[in-house]
């Protein structure tokens, strides 16, 4: 049976910088994204340049159903997912009250409950086999809470609380688990949160996503259970353990506030 590494939000962003870097590295792929005309230029490209296999399914991965989908259509083909990287989600910005319900709901469901979904369906074939390895990306958002986002903060919070628990489970197998935390970087994730007048992203000096695939992916390699891609990303996140419950929220509303 070949084996595959499976990227959901493959079709930009650090999901395409992953997808490149393991292609590099030789791994067949499975792309799962909503865009297929992205996917299929993706594939093109990276089977042109590299000696490997790109699988490409398009999907809407905030519809409930999605993820039993897309493990019933890799199944078909035969292929084991050794390597899953839970890359899609996205973020909402504003008041909570303010917000649509359906899309803040929309949101809790690709961020967590596909996740969740997905590591379950995979790993019961990783546990069979007795390998693989899970790359879970949540953000520095993950630390504290996050007014003007305030599900976004919470929705990482559970995926890096979960993936820790879950690496812990696995230690007695061959398997891991990593959570990766990047900080501000530089993809379409600003555009569509509608955050271009948050304070955060122009007080912050974003990460390019190739760099920030790079650190996730030999933290992944290297079994590493927390990845917080650059310096000042770690410190941030350091610092907040030493900083009172109730300070945290009131200085992230303060970085989130709009631009004048």
């Amino acid at each position: 049976m070949e084996k595959y590494t499976l990227i959901t939000g493959a079709s930009g962003g650090i999901g395409l910088e992953l997808a490149k870097i393991f292609a590099k590295n030789n791994n067949n792929l499975v792309l799962v994204a909503r865009s297929f005309d992205k996917l299929k230029e993706i594939k093109k490209d990276l089977e042109s340049k590299y000696n490997i296999k790109v699988k490409i399914i398009s999907r809407d991965l905030s519809n409930p159903n999605s993820p039993k989908e897309v493990y019933n259509e890799i199944k078909q083909k035969n292929i084991f997912i050794n390597i899953l990287v839970n890359n899609a989600g996205y973020a909402t910005f504003g008041k909570f009250y303010d917000l649509d319900i359906e899309k803040e709901l929309n949101m809790i469901q690709l961020n967590v409950v596909t996740l969740v979904h997905l590591t379950k369906l995979f790993l019961d074939d990783m546990i069979k086999y007795n390998e693989g390895k899970i790359l879970n990306v949540a953000s520095t958002a993950a630390f504290q809470p996050g007014p003007l986002m305030a599900n976004y903060y919470a929705s990482k919070a559970y995926v890096l609380s979960f993936s820790e628990a879950l690496n812990e489970e696995l230690k007695d197998r061959n398997i891991s688990i990593s959570a990766l935390c990047p900080g501000a970087t530089s993809t379409g994730f600003v555009k569509r949160a509608n955050m271009e007048k948050s304070k955060l992203f122009h007080a912050l000096k974003p990460m390019h996503p190739q760099k920030v695939a790079e650190i996730a992916y030999n933290g992944l390699m290297n079994k590493k259970q927390v990845i917080i891609p650059g310096f000042r990303n770690k410190l941030l996140a350091f610092s907040i353990r030493f900083t009172p419950r109730k300070i945290g929220p009131k200085m992230v509303m303060n970085l989130q506030k709009e631009m004048n």
